[in-house]
């Protein structure tokens, strides 16, 4: 008995092969696309939620909760608010580091995202140091955790970096405060 190779395939066969395969892909744009849209949908809600919270340590320890992707669609969502033109990524995980990106004053900003409840990792900092440095440009670190001894020695040492955590990351989601 002989297999069934590529080769042997007529034309209808070849038509019912390339059918199938955009099928699946159409539907994985479709459900990549549909769940960016849900968590975009998710940032603006918390957006208009965290003036609601008592007071700055409930926002963080909220934000902190949240699902991480949709924690970069905050980010990027408060940017655009400000009037900010954004980049965002066509998927969450395999990004290369970069979570986004934001034009500031014609600068272009790459964004790395971290929510954590506990100290960044300085490996953390470095990578995205060597990405920024890579790409020419800046970089914004932004984490709902705290910043440890080591994390700011790090930052000390990439100057293209700028930290935004705690009260600087409250004041961005703030629409009526400047940054």
């Amino acid at each position: 008995m002989r297999g069934v190779f590529i080769g042997d395939l007529g034309p209808q066969a070849w038509l019912l092969l390339l059918l199938g395969l955009l099928g699946w892909i159409t539907l994985l744009v479709r459900t990549r696309s549909s769940r960016h849209r849900r968590y975009q949908r998710q940032a603006r809600r918390i957006l208009d939620r965290l003036p609601q919270l008592a007071g700055d340590g409930q926002r963080l320890n909220y934000l902190r909760k949240i699902n991480p992707y949709v924690f970069e669609e905050l980010l990027l969502t408060a940017f655009e608010r400000r009037g900010y033109p954004i980049k965002r990524n066509s998927r969450y995980s395999g990004d290369g580091g970069m979570d986004g990106q934001v034009w500031i004053d014609g600068q272009r900003y790459l964004i790395q995202a971290k929510r954590y409840a506990r100290t960044i990792s300085p490996t953390h900092v470095a990578a995205f140091g060597e990405l920024v440095r890579r790409e020419d440009c800046r970089g914004l670190f932004v984490h709902t955790g705290r910043t440890g001894l080591a994390s700011r020695a790090e930052l000390a040492r990439i100057p293209e970096i700028e930290l935004l955590s705690g009260q600087q990351l409250l004041n961005l989601l703030k629409k009526d405060i400047p940054l």
